[in-house]
C-alpha cells in the first residue's frame, strides 16, 4: 500500500496527492495538521528526518520532495493515465516548468502565505512555548522562517515577493494564451505542480489574478478544477486551513 504523509490539498502537498488521484492508484493519506506542528513530532521525523511533508512510503522506501515524488510515481506505478510526455524533448519542456515552480514561483507565494496565514498559528503562543516548538524543527532555515512569521517579515521583503508573484502569473498567462497546457500539448506534471501553487490565487491575490489581467491563467485553473480527479480529491481530503480552530 502506498502511503502519503501530507497536509491538506494545497501547495506542495497537493502535487503528489493530485498525481495519485489522476493515476487512480490505491493509496492511503496520513494527514498531518500544521497548526499542531505534527510534522515536527519525533514519530514523523523518523519517516522524514527533515520534518517536512509530503513524504511517500512505498514498498519499504520513503521518497521526499514533492516533485520528485510525482516523477517517482510515474516511474514505479505506470498507468493508462500518463502525466509525463514520452519523448525526451517533451520531458525537458515539462521539467523546465516543474523546476521553475520549485525554485521561483513557489517561494515567492510561500513567503506571502507564511506572512498571512502561518503567522496566525503562533501568535497566541508565549515566547517560551514558541521557542520550544522551534527547537524541534530540524532545518535551521525553517527555524528562521518561523521566527520571521511570528515577528513579521520585513516590508521590503514582502514587496519584492509580490513583485515576483506578478512576474510569475504574467509568465503563466502569456504562455497559456497560446497553449492549452504548459508542456508538450498535454496535461502533465508541469500543470499539476504549477496548479498546486496557482489555484486559489484568484481569491488571495485578486489584484494580480483576475479576468482582466490573467484570463488565460484563470481558464487553466478552472479547467483543472473541473477534472474528475481534482473534484474527487477536494471532496475527500479536508483542507486544514479551512477548518475552524480547534480547542
Amino acid at each position: 500500500m502506498i502511503t502519503l504523509y501530507s497536509f491538506g490539498p494545497g501547495a506542495n502537498s497537493l502535487k503528489p496527492m493530485l498525481t495519485l488521484y489522476e493515476k487512480g492508484l490505491e493509496f492511503e493519506i496520513k494527514q498531518l495538521n500544521p497548526a499542531k506542528f505534527e510534522h515536527h513530532e519525533d514519530w514523523f521525523k523518523k519517516i522524514n528526518p527533515r520534518g517536512q511533508v509530503p513524504a511517500l512510503a512505498d514498498g519499504g522506501h520513503i521518497i521526499t520532495e514533492s516533485t520528485v515524488i510525482c516523477e517517482y510515481l510515474e516511474d514505479e506505478h505506470p498507468t493508462a493515465v500518463k502525466l509525463r510526455p514520452d519523448d525526451s524533448y517533451g520531458k525537458a519542456e515539462m521539467r523546465v516548468w516543474t523546476k521553475w515552480v520549485d525554485e521561483y514561483f513557489c517561494w515567492c507565494v510561500s513567503t506571502i502565505g507564511w506572512s498571512r496565514m502561518v503567522s496566525q498559528m503562533v501568535k497566541d503562543l508565549t515566547d517560551e512555548e514558541f521557542e520550544a516548538k522551534v527547537e524541534r524543527i530540524p532545518i535551521p532555515e525553517q527555524q528562521v522562517k518561523w521566527r520571521r512569521a511570528r515577528e513579521g517579515f520585513p516590508q521590503d521583503m514582502l514587496d519584492d515577493e509580490m513583485r515576483k508573484i506578478g512576474i510569475s502569473v504574467r509568465r503563466l498567462d502569456d504562455h497559456l494564451a497560446d497553449h492549452e497546457w504548459l508542456a508538450a500539448d498535454m496535461y502533465s506534471l508541469a500543470d499539476i505542480c504549477n496548479f498546486a501553487i496557482a489555484n486559489g490565487m484568484q481569491h488571495g491575490f485578486s489584484e494580480l489574478v483576475n479576468e482582466s489581467d490573467t484570463p488565460h491563467l484563470l481558464r487553466w485553473i478552472a479547467q483543472i478544477n473541473e477534472r474528475p480527479a481534482c473534484k474527487k480529491m477536494y471532496a475527500e481530503v479536508p483542507h486544514e486551513m479551512r477548518r475552524p480552530p480547534e480547542d
